[in-house]
């Protein structure tokens, strides 16, 4: 018999079911993507880089040790026999791997500028095993990105770039590459992070992903999902038994590219201004309620900062309409800007916010990024500096947390013939004893071709010493 109680609370319970149910069932989506497909449809378009440098040996001179005070010098004429029968470093060849991934059809391929930077020569290994000999079209040292070509009868597979501006933390990537010369490795993950800062140089905005990313890996692709290069595999810091990888942003690399295609070389905007962090205590001091934005230090004499009257101590909130939230911000934002557009800056002065028109200038060829003071890539020494802070003196694993950190050494350099390394703390310059990034720029300005520079350094394991380097 039919009973409408029963039958009511039989439907109740059914819609209750469907409620808590359904609902999982429509949000329920893959675990993973298809990682089979994806590295079929990309890996013919992933090629593995050769490159070769021709090194010569350098010049040996004599180093006569210092007179003794006794007038013999049977010392000296020992160690120049010594060093004259000591054997001549012969001519060689050195080869490294790296990544690469072709990115039009007519045969242009992306990479890091340090996988062919220096090559005297560099071959181009396809999926299909066939080698083409590779042209360096274009170097970005402060991006670490270049462009080769090759040639080929046909018409190449290439891969599409994507908008990593739009990829989100803890979506889902792939890495090809060529990592330990083991071609066309394929490796997953997941974006751990963006706009890291890693002390590479003034336009850090790395993407950090777990997806293995390890030495060969160099230059290659940082896939989507979609099938879409978002990052160029650059770095990896490694420790506690595992990796973390960094990826250049391909919004980043799109304009690289553009001017390497079209030019061979990147412009970059520039204001010259000097500018620090906004810490608390400052934004207090001037009387800020926030410590967003970023605080000029200094103004460049005859720059389009100084022509449009900005000051120390103003400011900067707003770049061009975009809020300066962090500040390795500001200089890619700059960097990016046409040369001779005029911008407005939104800024604080004396408390007051107000709009400052600015017309952006060139940074010159091979100058040093005045936008940033963050870094110091010095020309003339040959070492990048950087102003000490919690976390790069925990991964040197110093005890000091204030001063001047070697962040970086030139290869090649006086300053690597001297034998600075990195990690090093500055103690002294010529004397002096410079604790910001400002000061050590002003030290080494004075400074002019052949001159010597005396260095005070407390080197990783603790001793100190001095070096003195030539500058060039």
């Amino acid at each position: 018999m039919f009973n409408p109680i029963i039958s009511s609370a039989r439907f109740l319970i059914v819609g209750l079911v469907c409620m808590l149910v359904l609902p999982a069932i429509s949000v329920a989506k893959p675990l993973a993507p298809d990682f089979v497909e994806l590295a079929k449809k990309l890996n013919p378009t992933v090629v593995n880089i050769r490159t070769a440098k021709n090194i010569k040996p350098k010049q040996r001179s004599k180093r006569i040790p210092q007179q003794n005070p006794f007038g013999n010098n049977f010392l000296d004429d020992f160690f120049n026999r010594f060093l004259d029968e000591m054997p001549q470093q012969r001519p060689h060849r050195e080869q490294s791997l790296g990544t690469g991934f072709i990115i039009s059809d007519d045969g242009y391929i992306l990479t890091n500028n340090h996988v062919v930077n220096g090559a005297d020569e560099v071959m181009v290994k396809l999926s299909d095993g066939r080698e083409l000999k590779g042209e360096i079209k274009g170097l970005d040292e402060k991006v670490d990105l270049a462009l080769i070509k090759i040639s080929d009868k046909g018409k190449l597979p290439f891969a599409e770039l994507g908008d990593s501006d739009a990829l989100e933390v803890g979506e889902w990537v792939m890495a090809i590459g060529n990592p330990f010369g083991l071609s066309h490795t394929v490796t997953a993950g997941i974006v751990s992070a963006k706009g890291r800062v890693i002390g590479s140089g003034p336009y850090d905005d790395y993407i950090q992903t777990d997806a293995s990313i390890n030495p060969g890996n160099s230059g290659g692709p940082l896939f989507s999902v979609q099938g879409k290069v978002v990052g160029i595999n650059t770095a990896i810091i490694a420790g506690g038994g595992g990796g973390i990888g960094f990826a250049i942003p391909v919004s980043i690399a799109k304009n690289v590219v553009s001017q390497l295609r079209e030019s061979g070389k990147v412009t970059r905007g520039y204001l010259g201004i000097r500018f620090q962090p906004l810490t608390a205590d400052l934004a207090k001091s001037f009387g800020l309620e926030s410590e967003k934005g970023v605080l000029i230090a200094s103004v460049e004499k005859d720059t389009p900062a100084e022509r449009a009257g900005l000051k120390a101590g103003d400011v900067i909130l707003e770049y061009d309409g975009k809020v300066i939230s962090e500040l390795n911000e500001l200089p890619r934002f700059v960097a990016e800007t046409s040369i001779n557009k005029k911008v407005k800056l939104t800024i604080i002065r004396n408390g007051k916010k107000q709009d400052v028109p600015i017309i952006v200038g060139k940074l010159k060829d091979g100058g040093s990024e005045s936008d940033s003071g963050e870094f110091k890539d010095s020309d003339k020494v040959g070492i990048t500096v950087q102003e000490l802070s919690k976390e790069t003196a925990d991964q040197f694993g110093l005890k000091e947390t204030k001063g001047l950190i070697v962040r970086d050494v030139k290869p090649g350099s006086a300053a690597e013939d001297s034998g600075v390394s990195p990690g090093s703390i500055i103690i002294e310059v010529n004397g002096e004893r410079p604790e910001t990034v400002a000061a050590y720029n002003a030290a080494v300005a004075k400074l002019a071709k052949g001159d010597i520079v005396r260095l005070l350094l407390r080197r990783p394991d603790g001793s100190v010493h001095y070096v003195a380097i030539k500058v060039e």
